[in-house]
């Protein structure tokens, strides 16, 4: 198991959402300190004021996660002055709800670059410490979104793809290299933070909310899970895919639980 309690914690996108409640959590478990990433000042500076009161360790850096050298900088800054990262949690995405053929090539770049390639660059500069020391947890937010393609979800889709197969591959890795650093890879249905807002589901599909959602994925971490998907049918969906005929599974996905119309009214952040 992964112990949170006198663990020093990493959360990218931590100033708000599930991020700043993962951040409430593991100071509830115990851990030694909280290291927030996040773009927005004022959100980070009022999250690190709000926590310091509960947790003495408690270090806040402004860092836009889709510019490499902010990446390299903050990193070396933050075990320079929180200390070796214990268990990385990279949670920082973003949505743009549109058809593919609207988008601009900055939506493209912006969203591969946060929800993709910045995670595995953040991991690249706390990975080796990891292994050196023989103990780690990273652990990546992906997406159901990154196992079934969605209307105007390509690009999100496209990067959350991208999260499963990496964070699947660096865990067969550390387990070849017989290395004790953990991998788990969290593939949730929508979680009602106001990234989506607008967004509209069956009732065989439930939006997931926060506090649930933030349990199950701190559990998953302390029971070093390789996978925390949500809500249950999530688990369903690589068999189901894998088994069924694609036109099958369009029609029940699509038709009878309504997924492909889920984002037809998304309004996402109003902020």
């Amino acid at each position: 198991m992964s112990e949170i309690k006198n663990s020093t914690v990493l959360i990218t996108g931590g100033a708000s959402g599930i991020g700043k409640l993962m951040g409430s959590s593991v100071i509830n478990k115990g851990c030694k300190g909280l290291v927030i990433w996040d773009v927005n000042p004022q959100a980070l500076n009022d999250t690190v004021k709000e926590f310091s009161s509960r947790l003495k360790n408690v270090h806040g850096y402004i860092v836009d996660v889709a510019n490499i050298d902010q990446i390299r900088l903050a990193a070396e800054q933050t075990v320079r002055e929180a200390g070796a990262i214990d268990i990385l949690i990279n949670n920082a995405g973003i949505v743009v709800g549109k058809y593919f053929h609207e988008h601009t090539h900055h939506d493209i770049d912006r969203t591969m670059s946060i929800n993709a390639d910045a995670l595995m660059h953040i991991a690249l500069e706390f990975l080796p410490g990891m292994i050196e020391r023989n103990h780690g947890h990273i652990v990546n937010i992906s997406s159901a979104a990154g196992m079934v393609g969605n209307p105007k979800m390509s690009v999100y889709a496209a990067s959350k793809w991208a999260v499963i197969g990496w964070s699947d591959s660096i865990r067969l890795e550390m387990e070849r290299l017989g290395n004790n650093v953990k991998v788990t890879c969290v593939t949730p249905y929508y979680i009602s933070t106001g990234m989506f807002d607008g967004v509209k589901s069956s009732f065989f599909v439930p939006i997931n909310k926060p506090e649930p959602a933030v349990r199950k994925i701190i559990n998953g971490i302390e029971k070093n899970k390789l996978h925390v998907r949500m809500p249950l049918i999530v688990y369903t969906l690589q068999l189901f895919k894998g088994i069924l005929p694609t036109r099958v599974f369009d029609l029940i996905v699509g038709n009878f639980l309504k997924i492909y119309k889920t984002m037809d009214e998304f309004t996402g952040r109003k902020n």
